[in-house]
């Protein structure tokens, strides 16, 4: 990295968070043994015989040797009803139509909270009377395949809290989810954890080396899945807002009398910032989260998205820490909404999601909201919950969005 030289200084150094990098002088410092595809955000302090300066603002990078993903430069994700049905109905994924770029498979659930042991229940006949037989279901999961499609099992969800308190269960987690991503041939895996699945305990305050167990067991758990399945592995992850732009007002390692859950999602995806394909934050069932301007901004209209999403572009500090939490890179970050106002609160619509996409591609449309991480012409694109809710309401997410996207630069 180069900056402009102080007048005065003797030498600088150069800081990923708290922890000092590498050295330099004159204009210039290298940071040696970096992973390939990997992001780092740094700030730089000058120095002389009388000490160190403020730092910097931050610069944020990517290294080379990203892999290809296969998806398209912003893709439309949604999650498909497989093991339940309610009153969206069930579709069967052969119904899908192929604008969906990524579907997550909801879901798969533990066999107790904390046994780590997943398993994928098909809707049963008695409750979906159109359910496809499994013969079906995997000739449709290789057609969807043969089009470029990714096809992801995605655990947790609403009812499907999972607490990998022991090695026992974190090993238990990988042998179960292995065992379903090989028995239908799926592409990857999406991380809905939601509830009570991720609480940090008290005095966890170190985001890249986090010592509770639920978070360091869930972190290894992902990393063996991602080094067994290689780099065509697809990994996804879909955290409330209260468990990652939350962090930057109260993170539960910490804050005195606050929910222990407030942004236990954070050193999970610092961990796993080198592996994960897309994360898609749903900013929806959501209270109002501060961002990078000090507001308050509520979910339902183009601002909530423009804030929550820049917080990932960007980076933040995590309250309390001395920990900034790094920008992701561009093509990692996507964010969720409701189909219909029938599927969550926050719904928005059409319009503001739109409005929200330009100002974030293309830097326009922002109403006034200064973006802290710049325009992101590479963001991934839009998730959903669900198909089956925008099937039942005519599918205006699809016909909406699918082509704005496929329209962005």
């Amino acid at each position: 990295m180069q900056w402009n030289a102080s007048s005065g200084a003797t030498g600088y150094y150069v800081y990923e968070g708290a922890t000092r990098v590498a050295t330099g002088t004159g204009t210039t410092a290298t940071v040696s043994g970096l992973p390939t595809c990997s992001t780092h955000s740094y700030t730089v302090t000058a120095y002389n015989g009388n000490g160190e300066s403020a730092r910097s603002g931050a610069v944020s990078g990517t290294t080379t040797g990203c892999g290809n993903t296969g998806l398209p430069k912003h893709a439309l994700i949604g999650y498909l009803h497989a093991s339940f049905a309610n009153g969206s109905g069930y579709l069967r994924l052969a119904d899908v139509p192929a604008a969906w770029d990524i579907i997550n498979l909801s879901f798969g659930e533990p066999t107790s909270v904390t046994s780590g042991d997943i398993r994928f229940n098909r809707c049963p006949a008695a409750e979906c009377p159109n359910v496809e037989s499994d013969a079906d279901f995997v000739a449709a999961i290789r057609a969807k395949q043969a089009q470029g499609k990714k096809i992801l099992l995605s655990i947790g969800g609403q009812n499907g809290q999972v607490q990998l308190n022991t090695t026992a269960a974190r090993d238990a987690f990988v042998s179960s989810v292995s065992a379903i991503i090989d028995r239908y041939g799926l592409n990857g895996l999406d991380v809905d954890f939601e509830g009570h699945s991720l609480t940090l305990n008290a005095g966890d305050n170190n985001v890249a080396s986090p010592t509770t167990p639920v978070i360091v067991n869930l972190i290894s758990a992902l990393k063996t899945l991602k080094a067994r399945y290689g780099d065509g592995f697809v990994l996804t992850m879909a955290p409330e807002t209260f468990f990652v732009q939350l962090g930057y007002q109260f993170y539960g390692g910490n804050c005195g009398g606050c929910d222990r859950r407030a942004g236990a999602y954070l050193p999970v995806i610092y961990a796993l910032r080198n592996d994960i394909t897309v994360l898609h934050v749903q900013d929806y069932n959501s209270g109002p989260i501060m961002g990078l301007d000090n507001q308050y901004h509520t979910m339902g209209g183009a601002d909530f998205h423009i804030a929550m999403t820049d917080m990932l572009a960007a980076g933040f500090p995590v309250a309390g820490t001395g920990f900034t939490f790094p920008a992701l890179r561009q093509d990692q970050i996507a964010f969720g909404t409701p189909a219909a106002g029938s599927a969550g609160n926050g719904f928005t619509s059409p319009a503001a999601v739109q409005a929200a996409l330009n100002c974030l591609v293309r830097g326009t449309s922002c109403g006034g909201y200064a973006l802290r991480g710049g325009t992101s012409p590479n963001l991934r694109g839009l998730m959903t919950w669900s198909i089956n809710w925008d099937r039942y309401y005519g599918w205006e997410f699809m016909n909406s969005h699918k082509p704005f996207l496929n329209a962005l630069p």
